[in-house]
């Protein structure tokens, strides 16, 4: 049945969701891809469709920006709508040198310093990791498709601006000491969200942003220009 946040009825939801954060990019990855989509939801203005892709089953949905939203829309997938599992295909900010534009990272766990996991179940940790078996699949799709992965540690904020005073940024001080070499808004609460209800979670990332450099993407790329990232996601299916 709907809930608050989501029209579709039961069924309409396939077992595996890739959930981007925009779900104006939702509605690129089903037009793009997939063969035959339906529109799902859009309450809200939260995109979501069903279709199929090489013959497998998929939905792709928005989850919207930071923890609370991808956590409100997780939650209802795994619990009312019985998705299996969940891949987040997002952007991120680059902390490390090391990444370039358009770098696809896996995220092999993620570390936060949000309330979000100890509001939700008391959860008192500071790092969570996806699914093992799912990032697995994710490495074997990147292979067929000869696309490269970088892998690491995620730093799932719940600020995006932040007024920093004189001395050492606070992102290199997690590139330092939590070993962080990017940066999102949801991993975090997906990650948990999974955890606590026994279901799948893993998440890929296209580096958007240099904080090393000062680069970045134009809106229309974060919209449409993280194709390597989403194939990658497809493959999975």
């Amino acid at each position: 049945m709907p809930t608050h946040h989501n029209a579709a009825e039961k069924g309409q939801i396939a077992k595996t969701v890739l959930m981007p954060g925009d779900p104006l990019r939702a509605q690129f990855i089903a037009e793009t891809f997939l063969e035959s989509p339906v529109e799902i939801n859009r309450v809200r203005g939260m995109l979501g469709f069903t279709g199929m892709y090489k013959g497998k089953n998929v939905s792709v949905m928005g989850s919207g920006m930071g923890m609370p939203s991808i956590g409100i829309y997780s939650y209802e997938l795994y619990t009312v709508y019985d998705v299996d599992a969940i891949v987040r295909i997002g952007s991120a900010g680059g902390y490390s040198d090391t990444l370039k534009l358009f770098d696809v990272m896996l995220v092999t766990d993620s570390f936060s310093e949000s309330t979000f996991a100890r509001c939700q179940n008391g959860f008192a940790g500071s790092r969570i990791e996806p699914d093992g078996g799912l990032c697995e699949r994710l490495r074997e799709s990147a292979a067929k498709l000869g696309i490269p992965l970088v892998e690491g540690t995620v730093h799932s904020s719940d600020v995006f601006y932040t007024d920093e005073g004189p001395g050492e940024p606070y992102w290199r001080k997690l590139l330092r000491e939590e070993n962080c070499i990017a940066v999102e808004m949801e991993s975090f609460a997906l990650f948990h969200n999974a955890k606590v209800t026994g279901k799948k979670a893993a998440c890929l990332l296209t580096i958007s942003d240099l904080f090393s450099s000062h680069g970045n993407a134009t809106a229309v790329d974060r919209e449409k220009g993280f194709t390597n990232m989403m194939e990658i996601a497809l493959g999975v299916l």
